[in-house]
This record gives C-alpha cells, structure tokens and sequence, in this order.
C-alpha cells in the first residue's frame, strides 16, 4: 500500500502590504515568464535590514558602490529604524523614478512601530548588469517640534 502524505499549504506572515501590478516597475516579468524579485525589492528588505540592525553593515558591501556604503555606515550607527519589542520595521511602499536608462531613484515608506519613516536610495546597474546602490538617505524626524504657529 503507497501511502500519500499531504500538507496544508503553510502560509507565511507577509513582510508588506499586497502592492499593485504595474508593468512599468523595474523587473516585471513579460510574456507570462516568471523573474526574480525586482530589484527595487531586494535592495530596500537589504537596507532596511543594516538600518533596523538586524544585519551588519559589511553584509551591503557587495551591494553598494561609491560613498554609499560610507553613507550607509554613517547612518547605520544609530540603527534608526530599530523599534522595541518584536515588532520588525517593514517596507510599507515603494515607488520610483528613471532618470536615464541603467539608474533608479527609489524611495520607501518604512513603517517602524507606530511611525512611517521615509528612506530614499538611488539603485545604478554596472557592466556585469547588477544593481548597486550608489546613494542613500533616510529622512530623520526633527528634534524639537513646535505646535504653536
């Protein structure tokens, strides 16, 4: 007797909100072939995961190019996007500008806890046709805000 073992498919948690499908975004697949995750994607999970201090900063260096990953340093000392307990910062949504062919100016709405936060990055794609990121900013909330005009 063959005995057939069958499973409920395990659903996993997801890390962010069901975006739409736009055609136009970097790495949508054509003609009903399958792709890889969109860089855009991968290199916002990446960043948001040195910012938020679950990974170290050397685990960008192949992924930076320029003064990025002195500028990601910069930032990642004070893990900005760390939030207590155990609730993650995730990437809330995306979007993006070409402003020629082989670069990306990307920017995230990061939720961290209670907060969206805004990240910014600029993604170029070499001569071995990997994405780097070449730039990056998050915007850091002012110290002192003033209610009265």
């Amino acid at each position: 007797m063959n005995k057939v073992m069958s499973r409920k498919p395990q659903t996993r948690p997801h890390h962010r909100p069901p975006t739409r499908h736009d055609t136009r975004r970097p790495g949508t697949p054509t003609r009903g072939r399958p792709t890889t995750a969109r860089p855009t994607d991968l290199l916002a999970d990446r960043l948001l995961a040195v910012l938020s201090g679950q990974r170290p900063v050397h685990w960008m260096l192949r992924h930076t190019a320029g003064s990025a990953y002195v500028d990601l340093a910069r930032l990642a000392e004070r893990t900005p996007l760390r939030t207590r307990g155990t609730i993650r910062p995730t990437v809330h949504d995306l979007g993006w500008f070409v402003p020629r062919a082989g670069a990306l100016e990307v920017f995230a709405r990061i939720a961290a806890g209670e907060r969206l936060r805004a990240l910014a990055f600029r993604l170029e794609q070499s001569e071995d046709l990997r994405w780097r990121c070449t730039a990056v900013e998050l915007a850091t909330p002012s110290p002192h805000r003033s209610t009265t005009p």
